[in-house]
C-alpha cells in the first residue's frame, strides 16, 4: 500500500481485470499501481460469505483499501412504508456484507426531496439514518456510512446537508463527489472554490474530516437541472489539477475513487494519481 496521504482507485472493477469477480479486481488494482477499490454493488448486494472472505483476503494480501457503493435505489425519504422498508434493507445489506468483505466506508445516495421543503426532508433523513446507524452499532458492524453529495438540485445531498448529518450522527461522514458539487449549480470548479469546500469540511468536522476524506472525482456533463452523466476527464470541463492542488495545500488524507465511464476509469485513475504526485513533488521538493 502506498504511504502517500491519498489513496487513488476507482468505483467498480478495472476494465483490464482479466477475470470476473471482486477479488480479481482487487488484484488488478494492485497491478495497476493503485491503492483503493470501491465495490460497485449499485443494483443489489448478493455476495456470499465465501466471496466476502476472498475479497477481504485479497485486499489484505495486496494492501488495497475498500469501500462499497450501495444500491442506487436507497431513498431515506421514501414516500411509502413498503418503499422505506426496501430502502432500509438495501443500506443495511450493503453495510453488513461490505463489513464482511473488509470495507470500512459505505457510500450511498441519500434520497429525494419529492417536492418537500429541504428542512423537513433533512429531519426525515436524519431520523432514518440514526435508526440504521443504531441497528449496525448493535450488531457490531463497524463501518462509516457516507451519504454522497448529489449532482441534481432536485435531490437531497448538498454539502451543508451532509456536513450537518455528520455532526448530528456519530459514524456518519460525507462522501464528497466533487463532480456532483460542480454539476449541481455549475460552480465549484476553481482552486478557491475547492479550498472553500475543504475548509467547510474542516470547520464542521475538524481535522478528522480532512484526514479521513473519501471522495469521488470524474469529468461530468451537466445542464440547468444539474448532472447528466459522468465523462472522462478529457471530455469535460472539470479542473482536476486545481482540485489536486487544493488537496495538497490543505494536507488532505484519505481515498479518492474515480467514477469515469468504462473503459476510461483505469486511465483516468492512473492519470489523477500521477498528477497528484507531481503536485506533491512541486510542493515539497526532494532534499539534496
Amino acid at each position: 500500500m502506498s504511504d502517500e496521504p491519498i489513496r487513488f482507485g476507482m468505483v467498480g472493477s478495472p476494465s483490464t481485470t482479466p477475470r470476473s469477480g471482486t477479488a480479481f479486481a482487487v488484484e488488478q488494482i494492485r497491478r495497476l499501481g493503485l491503492d483503493h477499490l470501491e465495490i460497485a454493488w449499485v443494483h443489489s448486494v448478493r455476495a456470499s460469505e465465501k466471496t466476502c472472505a476472498a475479497i477481504r483476503a485479497a485486499a489484505e494480501k495486496h494492501g488495497v483499501t475498500l469501500s462499497v457503493h450501495a444500491p442506487y435505489y436507497i431513498n431515506l425519504n421514501s414516500q411509502t412504508a413498503e418503499a422505506m422498508a426496501k430502502s432500509d434493507a438495501r443500506l443495511l445489506a450493503a453495510a453488513r456484507v461490505g463489513w464482511q468483505a473488509g470495507a470500512r466506508d459505505i457510500v450511498f445516495h441519500p434520497g429525494s426531496y419529492h417536492g418537500q421543503p429541504p428542512d423537513q426532508v433533512y429531519e426525515r433523513v436524519r431520523e432514518k439514518l440514526s435508526e440504521i446507524r443504531g441497528i449496525l452499532d448493535a450488531e457490531g458492524v463497524d463501518v462509516i456510512l457516507r451519504p454522497e453529495t448529489m449532482g441534481k438540485p432536485a435531490v437531497f445531498g448538498t454539502l451543508d446537508e451532509l456536513l450537518q448529518l455528520s455532526r448530528d450522527i456519530p459514524g456518519v461522514l460525507p462522501c464528497i463527489d466533487f463532480a456532483h458539487l460542480h454539476a449541481r449549480e455549475g460552480k465549484v470548479n476553481t482552486y478557491a472554490e475547492f479550498v472553500d469546500v475543504l475548509r467547510a469540511v474542516e470547520k464542521a468536522l475538524g481535522r478528522e474530516g480532512l484526514e479521513t476524506l473519501h471522495a469521488h472525482v470524474s469529468g461530468i456533463e451537466y445542464g440547468p437541472r444539474g448532472e447528466k452523466q459522468h465523462l472522462p476527464f478529457n471530455e469535460a470541463d472539470f479542473r482536476y489539477r486545481e482540485l489536486l492542488q487544493a488537496l495538497v495545500d490543505m494536507d488532505v488524507h484519505g481515498s479518492i475513487a474515480v467514477e469515469a465511464p468504462d473503459p476510461f476509469h483505469d486511465a483516468d485513475a492512473l492519470m489523477l494519481q500521477a498528477t497528484y504526485r507531481r503536485v506533491r513533488e512541486k510542493k515539497t521538493p526532494a532534499k539534496a
